[in-house]
């Protein structure tokens, strides 16, 4: 199983590597994609390298996608052109934070139910209108696309996807050698499968 980590600069650290260590532990293959293959800076504090470019990006299964400032993505229509023409090959898609407003301006956000950080319900709500927001829930899975709230809410709605196509066992080993005591079974929304 293949995931694609778009990253650009400014993504929120944790809102990535929390995901990230869940989704290696796990056994997926992680692979990172930035607009351009350049470094990047996540909060003014860490640099990265992307793996790839939008130009040379291999599929992925899924897609993921992460908060921060994300309208350096959100506003970018060929950021936003490459997203949606990946669609065919990509089984499903994971936003975490803001990063759904990324998904949303993509146009895969539409007439679901989702989620996003605490302080972004009502903006979210107002771009994607028929959406409907939710808050007060750390995740939301459609069945094809996984929104999750707010930074460590990733870690939670990273480990539902492995328990989703691992096995709960599988996630709760995650959880286990991550030392993440809070992960709790099912404290999502469930709103449909694939």
């Amino acid at each position: 199983m293949s995931i694609c980590f778009f990253l650009y600069d400014g993504v929120e650290v944790l809102d990535f590597a929390g995901p990230m260590e869940v989704f290696s532990y796990a056994g997926f293959h992680i692979f990172t994609v930035a607009k351009k293959k350049e470094p990047l800076l996540s909060q003014r504090i860490l640099k990265i390298i992307p793996d790839y470019s939008i130009a040379d990006a291999p599929p992925a299964d899924i897609f993921a996608v992460f908060g921060g400032n994300d309208d350096v993505a959100a506003n970018d229509p060929e950021v936003i052109r490459w997203i949606q023409s990946r669609d065919k090959t990509t089984q499903s898609y994971f936003s975490v934070c803001t990063g759904a407003f990324i998904l949303g301006k993509a146009g895969i956000l539409d007439n679901l139910t989702v989620t996003t950080f605490h302080r972004s319900i009502g903006s979210l709500q107002q771009q994607v209108r028929n959406a409907k927001v939710l808050e007060n829930v750390r995740y939301v899975d459609n069945g094809r696309v996984i929104t999750t709230a707010g930074i460590s809410a990733g870690i939670d709605g990273a480990l539902h996807l492995v328990a989703k196509l691992k096995g709960q066992k599988a996630a709760m080993e995650v959880a286990k050698h991550m030392e993440y005591d809070k992960y709790v079974p099912n404290q999502g929304l469930v709103v449909g499968q694939p």
